[in-house]
């Protein structure tokens, strides 16, 4: 008998194939002497749709609503059917006598595999395959040590619950509020919390008052130091006379040094990587969005097997690893990390508790590089830069701390103190990993939380001479400095990602997703790195009960799924407060009384029904809909006119992209000249061909258009 085995992608059944000898390869299934390998296609089932119930909700009508299905029905994807129906052909073949799953080890790869086995109606034995790295060694390792698949049940219990969970909540008060509002306006059990919490940090900005206030600094010749009222006091001053009588106060005279400290100070390595902590340094690195982390990182662990399981949410190590440290620490030592990992493999690796904890590791340990070889002109631009965090973090691991002297000094001038702070480094430590020691990359969190921030009020660091306690020092000069108080930062990815972490809004895995949903929805924006609600969003936020949006519940539900995987909570009491919510939710809105008004309504309108059209951005730019969501209007926005004038008729030029770059082209005279790329520099003449082929073959340009391109080649020619 030959064992089925279950991959979530093509890809990795490949190598998983390969590596367990099946050679022959059909369209839907690579087959062995011991082992037929078939896959996934993310998902090939999903949840029934309302409709499937029932025809009539095909049409969303407010009174159909709550929808609360007894039993919650699977059905399999239309668009990956193809593959559904050759997984149950093997699944029914006779001499396949268990299946083992080997999908993405985690909740949603447990669904995948489950979903299908239920549909399929498998009643033979099954296995879990368990890995955290797609070598071939940790393959055939986990292979070696397949799990018990019934060992997985409580994992999928709690897979089932999200997903049905999102399911009655997202879809009852995303129809609801659709319906009532005749907006296309989208909720969710995570969204919108998510959404929520940049509302309220905009409301937070709006509300905000910058207020004036004054410091005041001493130049003492060697050094420099900033009055402050106390030890407590952070030297800010609210009173301008104050700080005036404070600079004359200390000019000219002698300060006497009052108390010297100098302590002995470490920094430790920081941890390892789980997806969000590696999401956050990404963006603030590398303007990475949390979703082209997880996509850049998916291929470093599939494609090229360098790293270890992406979707983690733990920062340490297992015992278990510690074994094979020495080896992915040979592996990583190549290229700029050969001479930082080789000192290391010259003595025995300093292993501690700092990153190594059994009790800290849930699924998977944190993600560090395998013992794959490294070739780093194998990898693209993007996927080298992510690497290269991963593998400094790693070798950072087994560095000593980074330990300075530092010397705090107070000096006295009757009742006013002067405050300075001195380093002087000791060992640089793991702060050799990253060139000039930035210890930026020892911290977790970004500090943009506070309500109040302010432009400058740190006590300034820099080299101390040498000083005694009592000593006399001149002041040369006192100055004042005028500055302001700063309203909180709006949220960028990776603080954004930090507060979805505190708070327990959603998973490692699906935060990307929620925060690029919220993007793809018009409820939120980037702008220059941050995400900021749109005037959609705002309303929305206003709209929902004020239950969906608070992450309190949210960060709830997400406790009590964790404790239904560990065989710890109800799986049908949760599901039975779903509901009840979900019902609950639903009435909400159809009592409600607020109106809804589209922020991006224009002044024309529709030609079918007569109501205004609303401007919505695609990916074919933008667009013009009817506000009415049962008109079915459409048609794209009138394109953005140049400055540039068509040198026939005069007239101001339209801006179009195309395949070739960007033009101004003057439709009356069919005039069309290349506008060059950002930098305003010349097309040159392969794009120029493209933008020949392209229009050559429109009917409606004709020949013309055609014929201005090769004019314009022509005259680059003789120039």
């Amino acid at each position: 008998m030959k064992s089925l085995v279950l991959a979530e992608k093509p890809s990795v059944a490949k190598e998983i194939a390969r590596v367990l000898g099946c050679s022959s390869k059909n369209k839907s299934y690579m087959e062995g002497p011991d082992y037929v390998v078939t896959w996934a296609l993310g998902h090939l089932v999903t949840l029934a749709e309302p409709e499937d119930y029932d025809p009539k909700y095909k049409t969303w009508n407010l009174e159909d609503l709550p929808l609360l299905p007894n039993k919650m029905n699977l059905k399999v994807m239309r668009e990956t059917s193809h593959q559904y129906k050759a997984v149950a052909q093997l699944c029914k073949r006779p001499d396949i006598g268990e299946l083992i799953i080997a999908t993405d080890a985690g909740r949603e790869g447990e669904l995948v595999a489950r979903w299908i086995m239920e549909l399929v109606h498998w009643r033979k034995p099954f296995k879990r395959l368990w890995i955290s790295s797609q070598t071939d060694k940790a393959i055939k390792d986990g292979f070696k040590a397949l799990k018990p698949g019934h060992q997985y049940n409580n994992l999928y219990a709690s897979a089932v619950c999200r997903a049905e969970a999102d399911w009655l909540v997202g879809l009852n008060v995303t129809r609801a509020l659709t319906v009532k509002y005749n907006a296309q306006l989208a909720a969710g059990r995570v969204q919108t919390p998510t959404l929520g919490a940049l509302m309220d940090r905009e409301k937070e900005i709006n509300q905000f008052q910058s207020q004036p206030y004054w410091t005041v600094t001493a130049d003492l010749g060697a050094f420099q130091a900033v009055w402050r009222q106390n030890d407590s006091h952070d030297g800010r001053l609210w009173d301008k006379n104050d700080a005036e009588a404070v600079v004359a106060r200390l000019q000219g005279k002698n300060a006497k040094v009052d108390k010297l400290r100098t302590t002995l100070k470490s920094e430790p390595h920081p941890q390892a990587f789980d997806l969000t902590e590696l999401q956050r340094e990404a963006n603030k690195r590398f303007g990475f969005s949390a979703k082209m982390t997880s996509n850049v990182l998916q291929k470093l662990y599939e494609q090229h097997k360098l790293v270890t399981y992406p979707r983690t949410d733990s920062r340490y190590l297992s015992s278990d690893i510690v074994s094979t440290l020495k080896g992915r620490l040979e592996s990583v030592a190549v290229g700029p990390y050969a001479p930082l990992a080789r000192k290391l493999l010259r003595g025995q690796l300093t292993v501690t508790k700092r990153f190594v904890d059994d009790s800290k590791v849930s699924d998977h340990h944190a993600i560090i590089p395998t013992d794959e070889y490294v070739n780093l002109s194998a990898l693209s631009n993007d996927e080298r830069k992510l690497y290269d965090l991963i593998a400094r973090r790693f070798i950072a691991l087994f560095y000593p701390p980074y330990t300075y002297d530092e010397t705090s000094v107070v000096l006295a001038i009757g009742e006013d103190k002067l405050y300075a702070k001195g380093k002087i480094q000791k060992d640089i430590g793991w702060k050799e990993l990253y060139a000039g020691g930035d210890s930026r990359f020892a911290a977790d969190d970004d500090d943009e939380d506070e309500n109040d921030r302010s432009e400058d009020k740190s006590t300034p660091e820099q080299l101390l001479p040498s000083l005694v306690q009592g000593q006399p020092v001149p002041v040369k000069q006192s100055r004042l400095k005028e500055l302001r108080t700063m309203p909180p930062a709006r949220y960028t990815e990776a603080s954004l990602l930090t507060k979805m972490e505190k708070h327990s809004l959603g998973t490692p895995a699906t935060r990307a997703d929620i925060i690029e949903k919220l993007l793809s929805t018009e409820t939120i924006e980037r702008s220059q790195n941050r995400l900021i609600p749109t005037g959609k969003g705002k309303q929305l936020i206003e709209l929902v009960v004020d239950e969906l949006r608070s992450p309190e519940l949210t960060a709830k539900w997400e406790r009590e799924l964790e404790q239904i995987a560990l065989g710890k909570g109800d799986a049908k009491q949760f599901m039975t407060g779903i509901r009840e919510q979900a019902s609950k939710w639903v009435t909400a809105v159809k009592n409600e009384t607020k109106e809804y008004k589209p922020h991006n309504l224009t002044h024309s309108r529709c030609p079918e029904c007569g109501k205004l059209l609303m401007e919505v951005k695609g990916k074919r730019g933008k667009s013009l809909v009817c506000s009415d969501r049962g008109c079915s209007y459409r048609r794209q926005a009138e394109p953005s006119l140049s400055n540039k004038r068509c040198p026939q008729c005069h007239k101001k030029m339209e801006i179009h992209n195309g395949k070739a770059g960007k033009y101004a082209q003057c439709r009356p005279c069919n005039v069309i000249e290349m506008l060059g790329d950002k930098q305003g520099g010349r097309v040159n003449k392969h794009q120029q061909k493209k933008m020949i082929e392209q229009y050559s073959d429109n009917v409606s340009l004709s020949n013309s258009l055609a014929d201005a391109l090769k004019a314009a080649m022509n005259k680059q020619d003789n120039e």
